[in-house]
C-alpha cells in the first residue's frame, strides 16, 4: 500500500480491498452525488470493481484516485487524488485531473481542502507535473472554492456529459524538470 501524501490529520494512500465499505457508504448516498450527475450505487460489487480498476490505473498511468484516511483513527473517509484522463473533455486529452469526494458525515471539517492541497503538492513536487486540471459543476460553490483556494484558476465554463461545469487549471511555478503531458490537444478556439 503506497502512501502518496500525508498531512497533520490525513493519510492519502492507494486503495485497498478493505476500503470497499467506506466507499460504498460514500457512493450510495444521494446527497454526496448531488453535484455528480450520477445515481447512487446500489451494490458493493460496483465499488469492488472500481477499486480493482483504480489499482490497475496505478500500474498503467502511475496515478489514480486514492483513499483519504484519518490519521488518528485510520478510518477511510473518502477519496482524493489525480486521475489520468485519456478521453477528450473540453478540448483536452491525456491530462491529469484533480478530484476528491468525502462521506457526508465528514463534511465541514476542511478535509476537502486539506486533501486537495496535498494532492496538488504531490503533483507538483513529487511527480513534477507542469499542469493539473479540475472540473466542478457551476453551482457547486464549495468545490469551486476549494479548487480556487488551493491555487487553481478558473479558465472557462464547459460542457461535461451534458452538464455545465467550471474548468480549472493549475500551473506548476517551479521550472526545473517539469513533465509535459504527451499528446495533449490545445484548448478549443472560439
Amino acid at each position: 500500500m503506497k502512501i502518496i501524501a500525508e498531512t497533520d490529520r490525513l493519510v492519502l494512500r492507494h486503495f485497498i480491498t478493505a476500503d470497499d465499505q467506506a466507499l460504498f457508504e460514500l457512493d450510495r448516498n444521494p446527497n454526496v452525488l448531488t453535484y455528480l450527475n450520477t445515481p447512487p450505487v446500489e451494490k458493493i460489487e460496483v465499488i469492488q470493481a472500481m477499486i480493482a480498476r483504480v489499482q490497475k490505473e496505478y500500474e498503467t498511468h502511475g496515478v489514480g484516485r486514492v483513499a483519504v484516511v484519518l490519521r488518528e483513527t485510520q478510518e477511510t473517509i473518502g477519496w482524493a487524488g489525480l486521475k489520468y484522463i485519456s478521453s477528450e473533455i473540453n478540448g483536452h486529452i491525456n491530462y491529469y485531473d484533480l478530484g476528491y469526494r468525502f462521506i457526508e458525515r465528514m463534511w465541514g471539517n476542511g478535509y476537502g481542502y486539506e486533501a486537495a492541497k496535498a494532492t496538488l503538492d504531490y503533483a507538483y513536487n513529487d511527480l513534477k507535473l507542469k499542469e493539473v486540471f479540475a472540473t466542478a459543476m457551476l453551482d457547486h460553490k464549495v468545490s469551486r472554492r476549494i479548487l480556487e483556494k488551493i491555487g487553481l484558476k478558473y479558465i472557462e465554463d464547459c460542457d461535461y456529459d451534458g452538464v455545465p461545469h467550471a474548468w480549472y487549471k493549475g500551473e506548476n511555478e517551479r521550472s526545473e524538470n517539469l513533465k509535459d503531458i504527451p499528446d495533449r490537444k490545445p484548448n478549443k478556439v472560439d
